[in-house]
């Protein structure tokens, strides 16, 4: 297999073969993510999708994650043509994951979107952050509350699975509440089958690593991404969710289902918001995600 640059993908594709059909993002301005600095984007050519799969061709497997940054950007009939190259040579392929984002799921309309759901594509995973217009605008997200609703409406017409993430602390102080309140009914306007919850990611050589620097961004204290967390999950109101907040960045790990798990979820938030305990959060050293020159980056 043939990558270029570091590779990322969902955790839930952690047992799938990742291949590469992109490099990059298609938008890559987005001030929290680092994930694609010094690459230039590109769709890489049948060819070059064609060898790597041809290499993997006698393996077993079950599940394929295309990368880079928003797959879905590829014109139809190519990722058509990929998709059934794929579905040709492994035999056993169960399911195709893809990042995504509005806009590029609003260039597919609900039949071609069920054209690549026949094909393998099981799940899209589309980054919300934050469901606050003001937040949206803050990180450059690139599309608008509105947009953002009806790319999931779309996904979840189409019969293909809706995972979206959403970012505690995002909005810093100033934002804190109206992020946490508004994530919440957004989320339950696109009623997704999952969420990942995450905490902001200080990423080094991001815009937003120099807002807080700058102290134009204060970013909540654990407790009080606590207290987004407990707001969200308050003001959500999903129809099946698998919700998760346990993430390596997230002080208090959660896996829940909702609307059943929902208020026994509350209860543990709020007593732990109640006693203020820090032996009741995850221990810091345990969310060590980055590192420059030596120097361990946390929020």
């Amino acid at each position: 297999m043939k990558y270029e640059g570091m590779i990322f993908r969902p955790p839930s594709e952690a047992e799938s073969l990742i291949l590469q059909v992109t490099v990059g993002c298609s938008f890559n301005k987005c001030t929290f993510c680092g994930a694609y600095q010094g690459k230039r984007f590109r769709v890489k050519s049948f060819e070059e999708i064609k060898d790597d799969i041809d290499e993997v061709s006698r393996c077993k497997i079950g599940r394929v994650f295309l990368a880079d940054g928003d797959a879905l950007i590829i014109p139809q009939k190519k990722l058509l043509r990929i998709l059934s190259y794929l579905k040709e040579k492994l035999k056993g392929l169960e399911r195709v994951g893809i990042y995504a984002n509005a806009k590029n799921i609003l260039q597919k309309d609900v039949e071609e979107l069920k054209a690549l759901k026949d094909l393998g594509v099981g799940i899209l995973y589309l980054g919300l952050e934050s469901g606050d217009p003001e937040v949206l605008k803050r990180i450059k997200k690139n599309a608008t509350v509105d947009q953002l609703i009806h790319a999931g409406r779309r996904v979840k017409e189409s019969g293909i699975l809706l995972s979206v993430t959403v970012i505690l602390g995002i909005g810093g102080v100033d934002h804190s509440q109206a992020h946490a309140e508004n994530t919440g009914k957004v989320l339950s306007e696109m009623d997704p089958d999952y969420v990942g919850a995450l905490s902001l990611m200080i990423v080094p050589g991001t815009p937003i690593e120099k807002e807080i620097e700058s102290g134009k961004l204060v970013l909540p204290t654990p407790f009080g991404l606590i207290q987004e967390l407990e707001i969200m999950i308050r003001n959500s109101r999903m129809t099946h969710c698998f919700f998760a907040s346990n993430h390596a960045s997230n002080y208090l790990p959660l896996r829940i289902q909702l609307p059943e798990e929902k208020e026994e979820a509350l209860r543990r938030i709020r007593e732990v918001l109640k006693r203020k305990d820090p032996a009741l959060l995850r221990p810091e050293y345990l969310r060590a995600l980055w590192k420059k020159d030596g120097e361990i980056k946390k929020l």
